[in-house]
């Protein structure tokens, strides 16, 4: 069987998206501000599209990424060199790169059908401000480049 072609993506593409996640987003915001603090299973159609739309950005991004149309982002190059270096690095660990304090996270990505058991775990790296908190520009950096680490998956078996 053979494997279907890949689809590249054109700048183009990339713009059409980011017009179309402006509202989106600001919907979601709104969304996530009315449902603060509630708990238990909340209907959210606007963070969920958001959510969608952002993935598929995601997806734009790294091909044209690995066409070399568009470079590598610091935080992804920086992310691999801390993945690189720090193989074994623990949830919360905090390392010294180059000057700078980075924080590494885990989060779970895919969860059992009974929900209790962590199948997959999404690592990422977190830049750290002198006065200890996480780097707010470059905590929304990571969520633009991997927002399927923020999004947590129920395994069907």
């Amino acid at each position: 069987m053979s494997k279907l072609p890949v689809k590249l993506h054109i700048i183009s593409e990339l713009d059409d998206i980011n017009q179309l996640i402006i509202p989106i987003k600001a919907l979601a915001d709104r969304e996530r501000a009315a449902i603060y603090g509630l708990t238990g299973m909340v209907y959210t159609p606007y963070i969920d599209d958001y959510m969608q739309v952002s993935i598929k950005k995601a997806a734009i991004l790294a091909c044209l990424k690995a066409q070399g149309v568009l470079p590598l982002s610091k935080v992804e190059l920086i992310s691999t060199a801390l993945d690189n270096i720090h193989k074994r690095a623990k949830n919360n660990a905090i390392v010294e790169y180059e000057g700078n304090r980075y924080q590494r996270r885990f989060s779970p990505l895919k969860l059992s059908k009974s929900g209790k058991v962590v199948h997959k775990w999404a690592r990422y790296w977190f830049l750290q401000l002198p006065n200890g908190k996480v780097d707010a520009d470059w905590e929304y950096q990571v969520r633009e480049i991997w927002p399927s680490y923020f999004l947590i998956r129920v395994n069907d078996l």
